[in-house]
């Protein structure tokens, strides 16, 4: 586990590994109630380097994605990328399967490096990464879990090909049944535009604040990437870039050892009263406010 003072804790794939368990270091794969009995402080606030899917069996309470609450309920599966933040609160017995796979594992045997973003549910998005699954593709889900958790109790030369495999398989049931904030008859051309959009907007964040910027980027013009973001996630582009910076403020505030106006400075801000006003109007709280409810939970 690496661990920066005073922030919240980020673990790679290693640190939550069982020193009994015969998988490898890029992949776990086991029941869920068993992983939690294994790490019992991951309820706390932390963040991760691997990618990490959790279905549920059975379970109450709730769990946050980048300060986002979901409640826990039987059938729902969930998708986190690296860096999110995430915390449980559960309530009552909770079992299903978690996954934990390292961004390297698809590395050589898919020849699109992008292939995961295509997914709705990988592209970072908290509300787009919860699905609750349909009677026949949880029953679907599950067996393809259950069979990555067998084949990991006895690997042999062909056990990585063979979770690779299945999980795109799980990932093809989950997006074809999941009700996705993208339209179901958008034409893949405007789907790859707000992928290619949302990306430019994590890269750019803090220095592009524009819709223009980004509609030069993609070589169209500003009212078209609007169109395009109502059309296909009921946002306008101005609203993607706003929330894609509150989400790192946020990040940002998490980490006690930078102040307000450090973290004003970082995302560019003019000072650190314009920050304020800014994280006031569109989250209803000062910075600080939110640092401290934030800190408490932690």
């Amino acid at each position: 586990m690496k661990k920066v003072k005073n922030t919240i804790p980020v673990y790679d794939i290693c640190a939550l590994e069982r020193s009994n368990s015969s998988t490898n270091s890029q992949i776990i794969a086991e029941p869920f109630a068993e992983y939690l009995k294994a790490h019992p402080n991951l309820h706390l606030a932390h963040r991760h380097s691997f990618y990490h899917i959790v279905l549920f069996t059975k379970g109450g309470g709730f769990h946050t994605i980048d300060f986002e609450r979901f409640d826990v309920t039987a059938g729902q599966i969930y998708f986190m990328i690296p860096g999110q933040v995430h915390s449980w609160n559960f309530e009552g017995e909770t079992d299903g399967f978690v996954i934990n796979f390292s961004e390297h594992l698809f590395e050589h045997f898919l020849v699109s490096n992008e292939y995961l973003e295509a997914f709705s549910f990988f592209q970072g998005i908290a509300a787009d990464g919860v699905v609750q699954l349909q009677p026949k593709a949880l029953a679907e889900a599950q067996e393809i879990i259950q069979n990555i958790v067998r084949d990991m109790e006895q690997p042999d030369a062909y056990t990585n090909d063979y979770v690779r495999a299945s999980l795109i398989a799980l990932f093809i049931s989950v997006s074809r049944q999941a009700s996705r904030t993208i339209a179901p008859t958008a034409k893949p051309h405007n789907q790859l535009l707000l992928v290619n959009f949302r990306k430019l907007v994590d890269k750019y964040y803090s220095d592009k604040r524009l819709p223009k910027d980004y509609a030069a980027l993609l070589y169209i013009t500003p009212n078209h990437l609007n169109a395009l973001c109502q059309d296909m996630i009921g946002k306008s582009a101005g609203e993607v870039i706003r929330d894609r910076i509150l989400l790192e403020a946020k990040r940002l505030l998490i980490n006690a050892d930078m102040n307000i106006s450090q973290i004003a400075a970082k995302l560019e801000f003019t000072d650190n009263s314009h920050f304020s006003k800014f994280f006031k109007k569109y989250t209803n709280s000062t910075p600080e406010e939110f640092r401290r409810k934030a800190t408490t939970n932690i």
